[in-house]
């Protein structure tokens, strides 16, 4: 079995500390992000991410938001700025990415950061007791793990949805984007997908849950 130990999405990343500290302006506003060797583009915010966090609908009213696979916490941040009447989660294997995303929660947030919080964990494990279901649930999935990863936790996204809410995620056409909107298509007919923008290469998504 290959080991894993220094990819981004295991749980202690076998690779020396180096810390980094990168700005950025997402949706006109400045944010400063602390990263870390061994966590997803820790030398700058991934294209994908950027043309996501641009298109990605945000609600106007108070919301319960989640941001799946965060990372150094670029998605739930900019969540919590744009939308301070929710309450936004950030969930994360990757132990350094945590630390990081709540060093950056302080950075960034300051007033707000009560409302945002940050868990280790594998996907859904920190959640599972607390019984809460997501206005909107948000995603730049590790698809270097396998496109199969990513199809069983589509069917797993339902559960943790409130009526009407939805799942938004980024993909990469060339990573298999119009595969996965016709298995999306077929797997789900009574749910609703659309396709928020095609934009470097990168397709956004649009899921709701109706049911």
């Amino acid at each position: 079995m290959k080991n894993n130990s220094n990819h981004y999405y295991s749980k202690f990343p076998e690779v020396n500390v180096k810390i980094h500290t990168i700005s950025e302006s997402l949706r006109r506003h400045l944010y400063i992000f602390k990263t870390i060797t061994g966590v997803f583009s820790y030398n700058k915010i991934d294209l994908g991410t950027k043309v996501f966090i641009e298109h990605m609908y945000i609600p106007k009213q108070p919301s319960v938001l989640l941001d799946l696979g965060c990372g150094y916490g670029v998605i739930g941040i900019v969540l919590g700025y744009e939308s301070p009447q929710s309450s936004v989660f950030l969930i994360d294997i990757n132990k350094r990415a945590i630390w990081c995303a709540k060093e950056n929660i302080k950075i960034n947030l300051q007033d707000k950061k009560k409302n945002v919080i940050a868990l280790s964990g594998n996907y859904f494990e920190p959640i599972e007791r607390k019984n809460l279901k997501f206005d909107g649930i948000y995603m730049n999935p590790p698809l270097r793990q396998g496109r199969k990863d990513f199809l069983k936790l589509l069917s797993e996204i339902p559960v943790h949805l409130k009526q009407n809410g939805s799942f938004q995620f980024v993909i990469k056409k060339k990573m298999g984007a119009s595969y996965i909107f016709s298995f999306f298509r077929d797997t789900f007919p009574d749910e609703k997908i659309e396709i928020l923008c095609k934009r470097s290469g990168y397709w956004v998504f649009r899921c709701f849950h109706k049911k």
